[in-house]
This record gives structure tokens, sequence and C-alpha cells, in this order.
């Protein structure tokens, strides 16, 4: 018989690849998904393109480093893993799993409000603090439990989002009938049975649920109650009011998620804030806005001095967290490309998906002559004259 070898993985795309071939349909279309028409999602990823690179040559490349820091931790690489909702359905376990890969790859992981392991599952699994990513809910008591439970799981900052007072449309998911567990359709079952792999996993672990709302939310105690609740507990009436009360009642480091606009960034820079973050949310909220690649240098040039500043939203590759340096960004997150390899592989996906994007931010650093990824800037760029004013040039 022929010995089937290991896939070889080169790229984020062959990640990508093996996760929808080995993940539920409905949890691959919820990671590999924007809302409404996908505009957003879209150009989050292709408005990279736009941007070349600067080829120098006859440059002492030896010794080069991709150490950083991200809000005043020093870090293997400036590339965290975002918050990312129902990890733990891509894979059993998921966020566990991911937060140990990035523990042992010296980069940050934040868990998200909407994760399937609870913030005390994740602190019983891993040796170093990560971030927790927080909804603001109506519910006071809620809140204000949850950001005890950050606290007493010694979480290093707080990320606070900010562009999820309205839940987004997501055609994919309303078509899927998305839910943790999901919902047992004749088409979904179908589908779940050519899942065997992942199936496997999900029956050998007790974390099938929201760990972070089931039996901490009042009146939440299964996944019923929990649908409900949760489509009516996004806090429509945030403002910076209640994010200075959230803030105090932290009393930590806190970086602020889905900053897009330039006068959002000079309050949030005044406010006090360790870092922000310019991201649209993956594409998965405001279709039509501008990607988040797009918006970073007029961002950069509203605030750069006052506060520093990250970017998520359409990394595929080192390639693109080159890049969005060289705009000015301090640091970068990974959603979409660490949940491929966790998908793919579990926990050696994520990894996988690490040294991926760490082989080619290093290569193309060398490439256009740097040895220090924190010298990186806009003279390692070419920006066609065409999209200039666009990127801030």
């Amino acid at each position: 018989m022929p010995v089937l070898s290991a896939p070889v993985i080169t790229c984020i795309e062959d990640l990508k690849t093996l996760h929808r071939a080995r993940t539920p349909r409905m949890f691959y279309d919820y990671a590999e998904s924007g809302s409404y028409t996908e505009q957003t999602f879209r150009e989050n990823t292709t408005d990279f393109a736009r941007l070349k690179l600067r080829q120098k040559v006859a440059v002492d490349l030896s010794n080069r480093s991709t150490a950083s820091e991200m809000a005043g931790l020093p870090v293997s690489m400036p590339v965290g893993l975002a918050p990312v909702g129902l990890t733990g359905m891509q894979h059993a376990d998921g966020e566990i799993l991911a937060a140990r890969a990035a523990e042992r790859f010296g980069v940050p992981f934040c868990l998200s409000t909407m994760s399937i392991c609870s913030i005390e599952d994740v602190a019983q699994n891993t040796t170093r603090p990560f971030m927790f990513q927080l909804y603001v809910m109506k519910d006071q008591e809620f809140l204000a439990a949850i950001i005890e439970r950050a606290k007493a799981a010694n979480c290093s900052a707080l990320v606070l989002t900010l562009d999820l007072q309205i839940l987004g449309q997501r055609h994919k998911d309303l078509k899927n009938g998305l839910s943790a567990p999901p919902k047992l359709t004749l088409p979904t079952m179908l589908n779940l049975a050519t899942k065997w792999r992942w199936g496997m996993g999900m029956l050998g672990t007790k974390r099938r649920f929201f760990g972070n709302i089931v039996g901490h939310a009042k009146g939440v105690g299964d996944t019923s109650s929990l649908m409900s609740w949760t489509a009516e507990q996004f806090d429509e009436k945030l403002d910076w009011d209640k994010v200075a009360r959230i803030r105090d009642m932290w009393g930590g480091k806190l970086i602020l998620k889905g900053i897009m606009d330039p006068e959002d960034a000079r309050i949030a820079a005044d406010f006090g804030a360790d870092a922000i973050v310019v991201s649209n949310h993956g594409g998965r909220q405001l279709d039509g806005a501008l990607s988040s690649i797009r918006m970073l240098p007029h961002i950069v040039a509203a605030v750069g001095e006052q506060v520093e500043i990250h970017m998520d939203s359409g990394i595929r590759s080192g390639q693109d967290v080159l890049k969005a340096l060289a705009l000015g960004a301090h640091a970068t997150w990974i959603g979409r490309a660490f949940v491929h390899g966790l998908g793919a592989m579990g926990e050696a996906g994520v990894t996988r998906a690490l040294e991926v994007i760490q082989k080619e931010l290093d290569i193309s650093m060398a490439l256009c002559g740097e040895r220090d990824v924190k010298a990186v800037g806009r003279h390692n760029l070419l920006i066609p004259q065409g999209f200039a004013e666009e990127y801030g040039a």
C-alpha cells in the first residue's frame, strides 16, 4: 500500500485548504466570511497587494531579528493571536490549543468573550498571562463579574472591542443555522457525518458551549437560553463614558479595538489607552468600510506619536505584516490565519501558521535590506502613484 505523507505546508492558503476539508461547513464559513456583500472582507486582503516592497541589495543581512514589543510585552515577532469567537468549535479545546501554541512561540494570545473554552480553562492550561477581549453587555452584573474573572486569571491586558454594539448580518451564518452546538438540520448532519476527525475530537471534550457565559450569566444555563440572551445583550448605548467606567473597573492595561477613523483615534489616544487596534472586525461588521490597511496610515498620521498602534483584518502572510509595519503599525494581529491552522492541524497547525508568517516576515524584511524588524518603515515600500493619496503618501 502507498504510504501517505504529511501535507507540505508552505503558506496560510495550504492550511486554509485543510481547514475547509476537516471542519464542518458552518464553522469554516463562520471564520471565512464577512457581512452583507463581503466587499470589505475581500478588500482587507486585496488592498495589501497594491503596496509594493522596495528591494535592496549588497546589505549585511546577518544576525536578523523579528523580536519586538506589544503593549509593553516582549514578543518573538510583532504578531498576536486575535480574539476569535467559537474557536473551540473549529477544533476541540481550540482556545487552549491556540493559547499554548502562542505561549511557546512567544507571541500574545487574546481570548474572546464568545469563546468556547472559558477564561479559567485557558488559565489552567497555560503558564503565562494572556489577554482578554471584552464585549460590553447590558447585564452589569455579568460585565463586572467577567472583568473580575479576567483579573483573577492574571490577564495581561483587557482588549475592549468597540465596533460590535450591533451585530453585523453575515449571510453565511444565517443560511448555515450557526450555533454551538450546531443545529442538527439534514444538511448539517450530512456535512457533520463527513467530518469524523472533528467529531471524534468534540466527543472527547466537555468544552462545547460558550464557557465564559453559560453558568455565569443570569438565566443562561444551556445553549437555548444562551442564544436569546446573546442576541439581546450587546450594549447599543456604549459610549466613551461607559468606556471610562470599564477602564476604571479593570485598572490595568487597556487596548481599544475597532478604531477606523482618525477622530475616534484621537479620542482614544487622549483617553489614555495603552494601544489601539485599527480594525474593521475582519469585514464582519460594516460592509463598505475601507480596509484596515488603507485606514492605517491616516490613523498613524493623526495619533502616531501619542499611542501604540496595532492593526488587524486581512493579514495572511509575513509580507502583510511587513507592509503594515512599514505604514506605521507597531504590531499586528491575526485571526483567520491562525484559525486555519487550528482547524487544519490543531495546536501543531497554529504553530505552523506562526512559523510560516515569521519566516515570510524574516526573509522579506531581509530582501528589503533590513536586519531588525523595528527598523522597518515607509522607506521599505513603493506605493504606486495612483494609490499614494489613499495610503497617506
